[in-house]
């Protein structure tokens, strides 16, 4: 599969197929990444990226899948988190200037549950600031097109 065609799927097609060893994780990763590099500089959607450890979790991901370990619900989907939400490790502004070198220690709650069912943590997405506003605009990214 191309990555186009990899990326027209649900990710419920992606899971199954993640789980039937037709489509690896690192394969799947790199195809969102290449779409985000591709798509982001013209819409400004995602604000902070850790594609070098989504790679590295993608990874370890295909290595469970080779080792027939029993996979989560979840298991090698990247993800998009809200840049209100604490990700360790991660930058998180919550679109506020007074947050913008802000690197959370710890993940949010939702954030560990997503981890622990196997989604990986690939970018933050924009958000208006402290998520107040109909529209995402602030000062830390500006606004989304």
């Amino acid at each position: 599969m191309n990555p186009d065609e990899i990326l027209d799927l649900s990710a419920v097609e992606q899971r199954r197929l993640i789980g039937r060893r037709a489509l690896s994780p690192v394969e799947l990763m790199h195809a969102c990444i290449a779409r985000i590099e591709a798509l982001n500089p013209g819409v400004n959607a995602v604000c902070a990226t850790d594609f070098d450890r989504a790679l590295a979790a993608a990874r370890d991901a295909e290595a469970a899948v080779t080792r027939g370990d029993a996979l989560a619900p979840l298991h090698g989907l990247p993800l998009g988190v809200k840049d209100l939400l604490d990700t360790a490790g991660l930058l998180t502004t919550c679109g506020n200037v007074a947050m913008r070198g802000y690197v959370p220690a710890r993940d949010h709650g939702l954030v560990a549950r997503l981890r622990a069912a196997g989604a990986i943590v690939a970018c933050k997405t924009n958000t208006p600031d402290l998520g107040a506003g109909a529209n995402t605009r602030n000062a830390v990214w500006g606004a989304t097109g």
